[in-house]
């Protein structure tokens, strides 16, 4: 018999990528049905997945009753929450918390979530405007010690992110300006739309309390890059002109909304010090994905994929 697994953020691009790799691997989509959290289930993307058999469910993260009917009869549940939907750390927060308690109360086996590092932690109090890193760092600490059996898969930074961060300049040269090093930045690189399933299914496959997962733990990235190794590669897998631009933090900050300017800022300056996952090594973590008959995008093979930077 099958167990149930309640995905929330069904249609975006983290869950949608779980419901993909399980509904792609022959023997979790014989292990798991698939109930989809979606806001709007009469969305295209909503329907598309109705179609592959997941059952849709619509859900309210600030309601515990809505998130009640969520989980019920779930064995594994994953979840992602969005900070920036309402730049809030509180409000995304309480939503983490119902969650859990939701699923302790449903009696869930294994909670499944899309964290990432404290970062005001991690930088001795240095960099403490990183709320959205922050906030799912105060999720995951909650979930530790309700006692509901959990893994943390914790995403890169995106490579799609390049798409809007590299503008094309009217020479045809395309450029990235922001206030790190060039050779010191360390960009922990996913392609976040196809790999970041590829992640989570180690944790499906194995368990919440599997030896093979350090302190229940998956970092979700291919590799780390400098800022010049994206540059370069980028350089010779398109055959167009690129550059790495270091400016001054006051030059990065007014390129921003107000409310915007501290959080990706420091979110930066973190890619340099301490790190993105404050030194990690991302080979373990990779190794699962290979081990579980995966791979992971290259940012040459990502780059290879977008017909914009390609034709």
């Amino acid at each position: 018999m099958s167990k149930l697994i309640t995905v929330f953020g069904a249609t975006g691009l983290q869950g949608g990528s779980v419901i993909k790799a399980i509904l792609s691997d022959a023997t979790l989509s014989q292990q798991f049905k698939i109930r989809g959290i979606t806001r709007d289930t009469s969305k295209p993307a909503a329907q598309e997945l109705s179609k592959q058999g997941v059952e849709l469910v619509n859900a309210d993260m600030n309601s515990r009753s809505s998130v009640d009917a969520a989980v019920k009869d779930a064995h594994t549940v994953f979840l992602v929450t969005n900070f920036w939907e309402t730049m809030s750390r509180d409000t995304e927060v309480k939503q983490g918390k119902i969650v859990t308690d939701s699923a302790k109360a449903a009696g869930v086996q294994h909670l499944i979530f899309s964290s990432l590092n404290n970062i005001t932690e991690t930088s001795g109090g240095k960099l403490t405007h990183v709320l959205h890193f922050d906030g799912k760092a105060d999720i995951e600490q909650y979930m530790r010690q309700s006692g509901v059996p959990s893994t943390f898969v914790l995403p890169g930074y995106y490579m799609s992110n390049f798409l809007q961060f590299m503008p094309k300049g009217e020479d045809g040269s395309y450029t990235l300006a922001v206030p790190i090093s060039a050779t010191k930045s360390r960009f922990p690189l996913i392609d976040i739309a196809d790999d970041y399933g590829s992640f989570v299914k180690p944790a499906l496959l194995h368990g919440p309390k599997s030896d093979k997962i350090k302190d229940n733990r998956i970092l979700a990235a291919a590799a780390y890059y400098s800022g010049q190794e994206i540059m370069d590669t980028f350089m010779k897998t398109t055959g167009k002109g690129a550059k790495f631009q270091s400016i001054p933090e006051e030059v990065y900050k007014s390129f921003l909304p107000p409310a915007m300017q501290m959080e990706l800022l420091e979110n930066h300056l973190a890619l340099e010090d301490p790190g993105y996952y404050a030194g990690a090594a991302l080979e373990p973590s990779v190794k699962l994905v290979e081990e579980a008959g995966g791979k992971v995008t290259t940012w040459e093979a990502f780059i290879k994929k977008q017909s914009v930077w390609m034709e």
